[in-house]
């Protein structure tokens, strides 16, 4: 497998949202995430997700097929319940780039394409906006939860050396819905943090009350 990595914003994004559509209808349906969508609704969402001027799309591609996609924008641009925690905290979004899903295909993983696409985004963050902090956000899921399959594997890791800390009770939340269940759940998803200047966290994300169980 040859596979070629490159970034792409402004126009240039929209040649890729059927595939990153697709992609994420396949990946997303796995553990964790367990989310059941269709390919009508993800990619009037994902056009809406490219306005941001400061979006792009990291893609793996083998020949020409497009095997892995990964997102970032700015906070500021990012819907309004992944930017909740952080304005509620009085904080800036402008102070936070966000990096949203990473979707590879399982024949792929496993050769470097995951640490790519964290490399690639913070240099895009880097190269796009002054934010000296970069954010994701994973979904929260139980270990004792029956859905869990017996060889899945906790990402935590990988996160770390990629130079991500944890906030523990900063969160969000996510309603999707998951296949075989009625109506759409509430999902809680948990943030992630890496300074990329320098800069301390803040303060503010680190001593809080506002965890759930």
């Amino acid at each position: 497998m040859s596979v070629t990595i490159e970034t792409l914003t402004g126009e240039n994004l929209l040649s890729v949202v059927p595939d990153l559509a697709r992609l994420r209808i396949t990946i997303f349906r796995e553990w964790p995430y367990l989310y059941e969508g269709n390919l009508a609704y993800e990619e009037n969402y994902l056009h809406a997700y490219i306005q941001s001027p400061g979006t792009a799309v990291v893609v793996a591609k083998d020949g020409d097929r497009v095997v892995g996609a990964s997102t970032c924008l700015p906070l500021k641009d990012e819907m309004a319940c992944i930017r909740a925690p952080f304005e509620e905290r009085s904080l800036s979004t402008d102070d936070f780039f966000y990096f949203g899903e990473s979707v590879l295909l399982e024949s792929y993983r496993g050769q470097g394409i995951g640490v790519r696409f964290f490399d690639e985004r913070e240099r895009h963050a880097r190269s796009a906006s002054n934010a000296p902090f970069a954010v994701f956000c994973a979904v929260r899921r139980w270990k004792t939860d029956p859905r869990r399959p017996e060889n899945a594997k906790s990402l935590a890791n990988f996160w770390v050396k990629r130079g991500f800390t944890p906030l523990p009770g900063v969160f969000c939340h996510l309603d999707w819905k998951e296949p075989g269940v009625p109506g759409q759940r509430d999902h809680l998803l948990d943030f992630h943090i890496k300074s990329l200047r320098g800069d301390p966290i803040p303060a503010a994300l680190l001593h809080n009350d506002q965890d759930e169980d």
